[in-house]
This record gives C-alpha cells, sequence and structure tokens, in this order.
C-alpha cells in the first residue's frame, strides 16, 4: 500500500507538468503548485482505478482540469492605478 502512494506520488509529478503544457494560455501558478495538483490528481485517481494506462491518461485529464480551475481562481493578478498608491 505504501508502495502504491509512492508510486502514485512520482508518477502525479509527471501528470502535473503534462496537465500544465496541456492547458493552454499563461499559467499564474509555480512549480510547486504545478506539482501538488498532479500528486492530488493521481492520488484521486489511482485510490479510485486500478493502476492501469487508463489510471495514467484519466489522472491527466483530472490534472488539466485542476490547474484550469486554479488558472480560474487564482486568475492573473492585474494592478489599477488605485492598487498602486
Amino acid at each position: 500500500m505504501i508502495g502504491e502512494i509512492i508510486g502514485l506520488i512520482v508518477v502525479g509529478l509527471i501528470v502535473g507538468a503534462l496537465g500544465r503544457l496541456i492547458n493552454p494560455g499563461r499559467d499564474p501558478m509555480g512549480l510547486l503548485a504545478t506539482l501538488v495538483i498532479g500528486v492530488a490528481s493521481m492520488l484521486i485517481v489511482g485510490l479510485i482505478v486500478e493502476s492501469t494506462l487508463w489510471s495514467f491518461i484519466l489522472g491527466v485529464v483530472v490534472a488539466v482540469v485542476l490547474v484550469s480551475v486554479y488558472a480560474r481562481v487564482v486568475g492573473p493578478r492585474r494592478t489599477t492605478a488605485v492598487d498602486r498608491i
């Protein structure tokens, strides 16, 4: 069980990077957030679906969705004239 979780974490690092690359446009997130999203998506998928090629593909899809949600929630930080005063 522990070995499976460690494997999901390692694959999650790759999945997070793929999820960020597949997501179009600028991403306001850093490397740490990308890795956390990848690990979270693989842990979610890995605990629900048996480890196969489909779980990897589904993990990438979940990572793309999570990256998109994160980008919408955080969004680009725009400053206005009022913010600069």
